[in-house]
């Protein structure tokens, strides 16, 4: 029994460590590029990644119980909002940017 309780605990500590080290890695991405539309695609992938990983691991530390099922509907509303907010973020910095006239036409289609 005492085997289990450790391969739980590590296995959820190895989850969390995981999810330190995305957060990490996104800051690291939101304070070394320089483009606005970059540092939201490190911000957004890093958060959701990130805290999948970490609830995930405070899943298996805690056991399966109420408060499990309450981390994993957090991690599914996260899924759900992240996208969403990025995207209109990226067209409200498209829409209000005027230092780039006619960088984000798509040039594929011709009138």
């Amino acid at each position: 029994m005492i085997v289990l309780q450790w391969i739980r605990f590590l296995l959820g500590t190895g989850f969390l460590l995981c999810g330190i080290l995305v957060f990490g890695i996104e800051l690291f991405g939101v304070f070394k590029f320089r483009y606005v539309l970059n540092r939201m695609h490190a911000a957004a992938m890093g958060d959701t990644f990130g805290i999948a990983l970490s609830m995930i691991g405070l899943i298996i530390l805690n056991g399966w119980n109420f408060t499990s099922v309450k981390m994993i509907l957090v991690v599914v509303f996260l899924w759900f909002a992240s996208p969403v907010a990025s995207h209109v973020l990226a067209r409200f910095e498209v829409a209000t940017n005027e230092k780039s006239e006619g960088c984000y036409e798509d040039k594929t289609t011709k009138v």
